[in-house]
């Protein structure tokens, strides 16, 4: 698999660890191994003639200061040399003791320039280096060398962050492969590389894949507030989030699981068994507390993703995230994989012109996942020629019935509201919930297993929490709050995460079907975002958190009032009652903020220390000119208003923007559907 090992030293803990990490793999698969030290004489000696001014007078004559320049020169490059002699000579003996080839190499540079010219001019099949060197300090994360060789290396770099603890201990870890699939050929080849190695060590392989139904409904949340109301009929929120709620997250669960049994697929034709996890959040972050939880032996990524260009180098966002901060070793993989199933479908299936038609639809950065969704329901049907019909058929696999066009999202809405007074049924292994009460197989894992939640089992728990109090979310529907759920939010001291965490809790519930967060529901994603346990304070404690803030700020702001949501109003001036009230009319957040600031800044300008009534409605039509100038400009050129709003149902059935990353393949389909 891996016939040459590249292992860069420095003597540091994590670098004496990769040389075990690197000669156990050697062993394993019979590889040559080459250490490599990199000595900077050249920087010293740039260094000493800087600091020559600083000699005695007895060294600054110039036949002695030669003499001395020669020295330092030959001691220096002496010196180094023994140094990196030393620094090699371990991996030496290790290679000796389990009969490896072992070539050292040292050179003299900047360390991560030599690293990568070296990487470049041979054949390294992995580079395995420790994550940080001996400039580590106690809040790094990953070392400057490690940064820059990990981003430019044209190779399969393996980072090693496992070392042992000061008294020699470690903790223990699973015998487990974790690897990550989104079903981008990068994925794939890392799952090839992780059963490989499973079969060379006599590992486990464990693939994961993650969706993210969250984000939208966080987005739409925080911007509601801060348009007017003319631009919130343009992006019409309520049917945005009724469309993604009924049609797309169900997809994504559906598709994100179909790269899983892929996996699980291409892992048998391999002669290997792997286990499999769906998980649902930000990708990054889930993958990181899977593997916080489970403590796998190695963590195997690609260097880029599904959302990332066929041309782009470098890492994408997830991937660095947990190069930086996964707990255990990661292997980034240069390997392509394309599934044979998505081969086959490719070489011996065809599109019928009104098929592939449509399929101009399509924004070109979800075509390849469009086209994958469909390839895989036609050779699981058994078509060799791909039809309207058939991309009917994949609309109506991927969007739930009572659901396929955004005109019936009302009923859709009166269908669930009715389906929430019964009983709800949860699918123990994946999570998600059946849109019937009483279901006999999960349409996204395919699991015949259910927890039922009963309307009475509500009731009791609600009872158990100390009552509850109905909110309205920002789309104007009701969700109601246990007390001892809403205590456990304002757990959260810092108000931005306290919001997004609140947003997140409201979407997992509509995802459920349930119209009540209890504790243990919302406990459990307030200590996902904290990382910890969460003490709930006393009732007493959080309505006082709730109802009081710093009656002066480090800046200088005093509390000024709250408005009927406890949204404080700080301020340097004073505020007569009635501005403070006619401030309050402004929507709370960046809309707010915003006018503030405007009506501040007229007040300074004035060099008036009292706000009153006048100022405030002079602020805000100031505001108010400047969004209908921004609106009116949008009315006259509407091919950057179609740009602008990115939500592509919010705009006429013949846009065909992508509304949000992976959810553009639910938006392809709904767009081939309005054209047909």
């Amino acid at each position: 698999m891996y016939q040459k090992i590249y292992v860069p030293v420095d003597n540091s803990v994590h670098s004496n660890e990769a040389i075990e990490v690197g000669v156990a793999l050697g062993k394993a698969m019979g590889s040559k191994m080459v250490g490599c030290h990199v000595y900077a004489a050249r920087m010293h000696d740039y260094r000493f003639k800087q600091m020559e001014f600083t000699l005695p007078e007895e060294y600054l004559e110039e036949t002695e200061l030669e003499r001395q320049r020669k020295i330092h020169d030959s001691l220096i490059t002496m010196g180094l040399k023994l140094i990196s002699d030393s620094y090699l000579a371990p991996m030496e003996k290790r290679c000796k003791e389990t009969g490896l080839e072992f070539e050292p190499r040292m050179m003299d540079g900047k360390h991560s320039t030599e690293l990568l010219r070296d990487i470049e001019s041979n054949d390294y099949d992995l580079v395995v280096l420790g994550s940080l060197g001996l400039g580590r300090v106690r809040d790094s994360q990953l070392g400057s060398v490690c940064e820059r060789v990990v981003r430019g290396a044209g190779r399969d770099v393996l980072i090693v962050k496992d070392v042992p603890a000061k008294d020699g201990t470690r903790e223990a870890s699973s015998d487990v492969i974790l690897v990550g699939v989104d079903g981008s050929p990068q994925s794939f080849g890392a799952l090839m590389t992780a059963i490989d190695l499973a079969k060379q060590l006599g590992k486990k392989v464990e693939a994961v894949a993650v969706y993210d139904p969250y984000l939208h409904y966080s987005v739409f949340a925080s911007v509601v507030d801060v348009l007017t109301e003319k631009a919130a009929k343009v992006f019409r929120f309520e049917e945005q989030n009724q469309l993604h709620e009924e049609i797309i997250d169900t997809g994504l669960a559906q598709i994100y699981e179909s790269h899983l049994k892929v996996a699980e697929q291409m892992a048998r034709a391999a002669g290997v068994e792997i286990s499999r996890t769906l998980l649902d959040g930000k990708a990054f972050q889930k993958v990181l507390d899977h593997a916080r939880k489970t403590r796998p032996w190695l963590l195997v990524l690609g260097r880029i993703g599904v959302h990332s260009t066929a041309d782009e180098r470098g890492l994408g966002s997830n991937t660095e995230n947990l190069v930086r901060h996964a707990p255990c070793n990661v292997l980034l993989t240069t390997r392509l994989e394309q599934p044979e199933l998505d081969v086959k479908a490719e070489e011996t299936i065809r599109w019928t012109p009104e098929a592939e038609e449509r399929m101009t639809r399509v924004p070109p950065l979800v075509q390849g996942i469009a086209r994958t969704a469909i390839y895989r329901l036609a050779v699981e049907q058994g078509h060799s020629v791909i039809t309207s019909s058939l991309l009917d058929e994949a609309m109506d696999r991927y969007m739930p019935k009572g659901a396929q066009a955004t005109t019936k999202l009302a009923e859709a809405l009166i269908l669930e509201r009715t389906q929430a007074q019964a009983s709800v049924a949860l699918c123990k292994k994946c999570g998600v919930t059946a849109a019937e009460p009483n279901p006999v197989k999960c349409i996204v894992c395919g699991g015949t297993s259910f927890d039922q939640i009963s309307p009475e089992q509500v009731a009791e728990i609600i009872r158990m929490e100390g009552g509850a109090e109905e909110e309205k979310t920002y789309d104007g529907r009701s969700l109601t709050w246990t007390q001892e759920a809403k205590k456990a939010l304002w757990a959260m001291k810092e108000p931005y995460q306290r919001r997004r965490t609140k947003a997140r809790i409201e979407k997992s519930a509509r995802m459920k079907r349930m119209e009540t967060v209890t504790l243990e529901f919302a406990r459990a994603l307030v200590e996902e975002e904290l990382g910890h346990a969460v003490e709930l304070p006393s009732a007493e404690a959080a309505e006082a958190q709730h109802a009081s803030q710093p009656l002066t700020l480090d800046d200088g702001k005093k509390l000024i009032a709250r408005d009927d949501k406890k949204n404080p109003l700080f301020s340097t001036f004073r505020w007569t009652e009635d501005a403070v009230v006619r401030m309050f009319r402004v929507p709370a957040g960046f809309m707010r903020n915003k006018t503030q600031e405007r009506v501040e800044q007229v007040a300074g300008e004035r060099d008036t220390p009292v706000i009153d009534l006048a100022l405030v409605e002079e602020g805000i039509e100031m505001g108010r000119q400047l969004m209908n100038e921004m609106i009116s400009g949008y009315n006259a050129n509407p091919e950057a208003l179609r740009r602008t709003v990115t939500a592509d149902q919010s705009t006429p059935a013949s846009s065909s923007a992508s509304p949000l990353n992976e959810v553009g393949i639910m938006s392809a389909l709904q767009a081939m559907r309005q054209g047909s």
